[in-house]
């Protein structure tokens, strides 16, 4: 019996079978041990893939087990990819009907947006096509006269009024309930796919406060977009579905892979583009991207897509945003203004990273952070005021660029199709020859020329509110304004200069040479977020123009170099570095010549290593150490004299072995060990405490002369935590992922104290 109970007792002491809860979590805004993580991946593989004979029921269930086990990968992106896919079609739904709602109502019914309202209609002449009695702007409801000043000045009265209280709603919801919905996203969301864990970031209310408040956001005719924001969304839906699987919610390395092809779905149903989506998740927000990924990413790209295509939401049965028929070719001399527009969109890329990031590190430096509600409300107003005289500014941004993308066809009634026509003209209505432009375009040029210095002025101040808000949408509007306004020049030159050097091989009179059209879609295409392979894919799935890759590739790529000539950051790696996360970018080199023992702590002056050692530490020993300190992790070594390396345990781990054995009557005085076999204790010391189960018995270690470089390499690509330093098995000193980060900002001339998380 005296056996037993001594038995007992010492099986209480070792937790060495069963793991407790909580071992091998990370707190928050910390980084996650990829390696670890890999490790702990080939363990449950190992399990599931334990022989079991299936006779009996237990391993029946086992073996159905199992193959959920196995499937749990593609039915959680299918999860993702119908529920993405349905809250986009919700979400244009709404932004389509309370954009229209700042204008007007529809009088048979109220849900229907402008478009549905004069759809259902019987009174709609094709001329008139935006004019139909069942809708009526507020002041005709209001006052009886649809036309003259006071009637105008009502309406923009309203349009103000709905714009604010729009803003205010989004700004006071994201306020109170869930802070991290403001932004785009898409910069924390690198973050995260880099390791890093910002708990409550991909929550529940997240999720559901982003979803309102974006509707809310692009409704009130603020300059943003929802594409970033979309990605949130999805990623949020993938860690909600992770959290049903234990494979995802207990391994922090495998859930990034299912929340990277999240960022997949919610490109794919923000611009109804699959493969653009999954381009976008490989080239811009993934950090660990193996080929499994890739095959998921498509999946749930796929079937988000189809999900919304199902919905329906913009009532022409595509499922794209800006659909677009071009009958003419374009030609080599066209290259030229092609470039031009790439320049364009390199340096008004740089210039808006440059002016939003100064912007938004002003508003995180002064007074100006601490009235959020204040800054957006002033931005609204503001925006609606200069908004709503320009009838291209007053419509929603994605209104704007379908109208600039649109070639114009004998049918077109817009400004900017009113070109003079040859009365004695008989050709095919879809060929119509390049025309002498009339008074429409010209007055539409001003107007547009006035939209796109708004535009770029006020999405600087914009993009960063505390409110959700998305990039890709005003700088694809800024891009094709700048754009339309080229191809009108073109298109006018060509016409009355046929003669010329340039237009002669190519433009006949009377020949539709020039699309200003699909100018103002390359210029789209030159960008602000750097991103040219994906963007140039969303690009032509967006618009179904596939003949054209080759101008969109040529105007993507110039941009880039001309934006890389200024600087190598896009503008989502400026809001990593201005908030100071813990991201080690790819495409950034180290070209410096120091070694390990430069960047590596304790230097010099510093107090020694904090190390425990294998079995002559006391459990008092370690909470004074974890009080003292506030390190992640401490090496375990022979002994201190000789200061050999056994392995590497996590400060969260140690905390919760001894809270947890504190409660089963560990003492003070009891010796922790870490090695196989109880150190040989006087019988009156009280029973000892084995934590070998904690211990990582493989860390990572470097030589004291290894490269810089070769320790950055290391750290991108294995995703490190830490790194042990040692020379000829002993043990140095520590380099962890924040001192990498500082060295390298350190070498660049920065401020190495920006990095302010683990």
């Amino acid at each position: 019996n005296v056996n037993k109970a001594m038995n007992g007792a010492g099986n209480l002491m070792d937790f060495l079978d069963e793991p407790f809860p909580d071992v091998g979590t990370y707190e928050d805004f910390h980084t996650i041990d990829w390696l670890r993580e890999k490790s702990r991946d080939t363990d449950h593989v190992k399990i599931r893939n334990k022989p079991t004979c299936y006779h009996s029921k237990e391993s029946i269930w086992e073996l159905i087990k199992s193959l959920l086990d196995a499937w749990s990968g593609w039915v959680v992106m299918l999860l993702i990819g119908l529920l993405s896919g349905t809250l986009a079609g919700v979400i244009d739904l709404a932004v389509d009907w309370m954009t229209d709602l700042k204008e007007g109502v529809c009088l048979s019914a109220f849900w229907y947006s402008h478009e549905q309202c004069c759809w259902t209609s019987n009174e709609t002449t094709f001329d008139d096509r935006d004019k139909c009695p069942q809708w009526q702007k507020w002041a005709e409801l209001m006052t009886g006269h649809a036309e003259g000043a006071g009637a105008y000045v009502l309406n923009y009265f309203l349009y103000i009024l709905w714009a604010l209280l729009f803003s205010f709603l989004a700004v006071s919801l994201v306020r109170v309930f869930a802070p991290y919905a403001c932004g785009s996203g898409i910069p924390e969301i690198k973050t995260i796919l880099s390791g890093f864990i910002i708990r409550g970031y991909l929550g529940k209310w997240t999720l559901l406060i982003k979803t309102v408040t974006l509707v809310l956001a692009v409704s009130s005719g603020l300059s943003l977009g929802k594409e970033g924001p979309l990605v949130h969304v999805a990623c949020c839906c993938g860690n909600l579905f992770c959290s049903l699987f234990s494979k995802y919610s207990k391994n922090e390395g495998k859930r990034r892979e299912v929340l990277s092809a999240a960022a997949a779905a919610g490109v794919s149903v923000a611009f109804g583009a699959p493969i653009g989506g999954v381009l976008f998740s490989l080239e811009e927000v993934s950090y660990y991207f193996p080929l499994k990924t890739l095959w998921r990413s498509f999946f749930a790209a796929l079937v988000a897509a189809f999900t919304l295509r199902s919905i329906n939401p913009f009532g022409n049965s595509r499922l794209v945003l800006f659909y677009v028929e071009y009958h003419t070719p374009w030609y080599m001399a066209e290259l030229v203004p092609f470039i031009l527009l790439g320049v364009f969109g390199g340096l008004w890329g740089t210039l808006f990273i440059r002016a939003n990031i100064a912007w938004c590190r002003r508003r995180k430096t002064t007074q100006l952070g601490k009235y959020p509600v204040l800054e957006v409300i002033a931005i609204t107003g503001i925006t609606a005021v200069l908004a709503y005289p320009n009838p291209y500014t007053r419509r929603s941004t994605s209104e704007l660029i379908s109208e600039l993308f649109n070639d114009c066809g004998a049918l077109e009634s817009s400004q900017l199709c009113d070109y003079i026509n040859n009365p004695n003209m008989s050709r095919p209505v879809d060929d119509i020859p390049d025309r002498p432009a009339g008074p429409g375009v010209y007055n539409a040029l001003w107007q547009l020329a006035l939209a796109l210095v708004f535009k770029i002025v006020i999405t600087i101040f914009t993009f960063g509110m505390k409110i959700p808000s998305g990039l890709f949408i005003p700088s694809m509007a800024v891009g094709a304004i700048a754009g339309r306004i080229v191809g009108i020049a073109v298109e006018q030159m060509a016409y009355h200069h046929h003669d010329w050097i340039i237009f002669k091989n190519w433009c006949r009179p009377g020949a539709d040479c020039v699309t200003p059209g699909l100018y103002a879609m390359v210029g789209a295409a030159a960008g602000v977020t750097r991103m040219t392979v994906s963007l140039v894919v969303i690009m032509f799935e967006l618009t179904g123009g596939l003949e054209y890759i080759v101008p969109l590739m040529a105007a993507a790529v110039t941009s880039k170099w001309v934006a890389d000539a200024f600087g190598k950051e896009g503008i989502y790696e400026s809001h990593i570095q201005l908030n100071g996360y813990p991201y080690l970018d790819v495409r950034d080199e180290f070209t410096h010549r120091t070694l390990a023992t430069d960047v590596m702590r304790p230097r010099r002056n510093d107090p020694p290593l904090a190390v425990l050692t294998q079995d002559t530490t006391t459990v008092e020993d370690v909470e004074t150490l974890i009080k003292d300190t506030d390190y992640n992790g401490f090496p375990v070594v022979v002994s201190r004299e000789s200061e050999r390396l056994i392995g590497f345990v996590q400060r969260r781990d140690l905390t919760l072995a001894i809270s947890k054995m504190k409660q089963d009557g560990v003492v003070s005085s009891s010796v922790v060990y870490f090695t196989e076999d109880a150190p040989q204790l006087p019988a009156s010391n009280p029973q000892p405490l084995k934590l070998r189960r904690i211990l990582n018995l493989s860390p990572f270690t470097v030589t004291d002369h290894t490269p810089m470089e070769t320790v950055v390499d290391i750290f991108r690509k294995l995703g490190l935590r830490q790194c042990l330093v040692t020379r000829s098995g002993r043990l140095l000193g520590i380099i962890t992922k924040k001192d990498v980060l500082r060295h390298m900002a350190q070498m660049m001339n920065q401020d190495p104290e920006s990095i302010m998380f683990n």
